[in-house]
């Protein structure tokens, strides 16, 4: 595997703007190009995987990837759907040793589950490709960041504990983590939801992103009404209090060490939000690529969006500006 890198280092908080490819799998049977369509924007990217555990005619369980339980039959395995699928890009990564783009894929994992039984299997299916994984040794001291051993796969899980319990907890000393977390979200004040989440757009940066980094949890993840309390569908014109406030956030998580993601920037395009989620919609195409600009300016590691290709030309398009 490859060498021995910081976390600030080449691929590090700060350093890569990633399109982060929303729910690439199939959904009913449908959409099964998804993930063609995100590696097809080019690498490096990263790409969502929400799991479930499901039972097959065998009494087999299995990792499938599905939004929900309505889609738990027809649903493709997580190792058939995506690890099969990348092996040969894995493979010809180790083959030419071209460490410093890599990871070439960063995978977002998305518990819609959070039972040890699945854990368990995620963690030894991980085994299974650990030549390919971006890697850190578990140690007894969990606050000390390790260094990472960086392969062409970087592997992220969320805050939720149980997954903390396994893939680090349960990970005996001396071993290697194969995937790492995110910090713990942070909680606002509020007597309901709507409260808390108009409260979590006015805490300071630093006590929204508050624990540094640690061995394990490398990552911080937001929807974006911690920027735009308004959510997408009720956003106004973005405005310089918002790219402030964005540019505080992103330099609170990087000042922090941490990778920092936003879900999900969409804007729904001539009939285009077939099997998308209308409340992630800012209503244009326009009004999206405002925030994905702003989102790249500001340095935002991962970009989450279901407008792969979209995305990509407007990244594209602001690179050949900077030239």
């Amino acid at each position: 595997m490859g060498g021995a890198l910081l976390g600030q280092e080449g691929f590090g908080p700060g350093k890569r703007v990633l399109l982060d490819a929303h729910n690439a799998y199939p959904q009913n049977d449908r959409w099964r190009d998804r993930i063609e369509r995100a590696l097809s924007t080019g690498l490096p990217v990263a790409i969502e995987q929400d799991l479930f555990w499901r039972k097959d005619r065998e009494q087999r369980f299995r990792i499938v990837v599905a939004h929900d339980t309505s889609e738990l039959d027809r649903a493709p395995t997580l190792d058939g759907y995506f690890f099969q699928r990348i092996r040969p890009i894995m493979e010809r990564a180790i083959a030419e040793q071209r460490r410093e783009t890599w990871p070439l894929i960063v995978l977002n994992l998305d518990f819609k589950q959070n039972d040890a039984a699945l854990l368990d299997a995620v963690y030894r299916l991980l085994g299974q490709y650990e030549s390919w994984l971006t890697t850190a040794p578990r140690t007894s001291t969990p606050d000390v960041v390790e260094p990472l051993t960086v392969g062409p796969l970087l592997v992220l899980s969320g805050s939720n504990g149980a997954q903390r319990a396994r893939f680090h907890d349960a990970v005996p000393v001396g071993e290697r983590l194969r995937a790492f977390g995110a910090i713990p979200s942070a909680v606002a004040p509020g007597a309901n939801d709507d409260e808390r989440e108009a409260n979590m757009s006015r805490m300071p940066a630093e006590q929204i992103i508050a624990p540094k980094a640690s061995n394990y949890a490398r990552w911080v993840n937001f929807p974006w009404l911690v920027v735009e309390p308004e959510g997408q569908t009720k956003a106004g014109d973005w405005s310089a209090a918002d790219a402030a406030r964005l540019e505080a956030l992103v330099r609170r998580a990087h000042a922090q060490h941490l990778w920092i993601r936003f879900y999900t920037l969409d804007g729904f395009l001539n009939g285009d939000g077939d099997g998308l989620t209308p409340s992630y919609d800012f209503g244009s195409d326009a009004a999206v690529k405002w925030r994905w600009r702003a989102a790249i300016e500001a340095g935002v590691d991962f970009i989450a969006t279901d407008h792969y290709e979209r995305f990509h030309a407007a990244r594209r398009e602001r690179s050949a500006r900077e030239r």
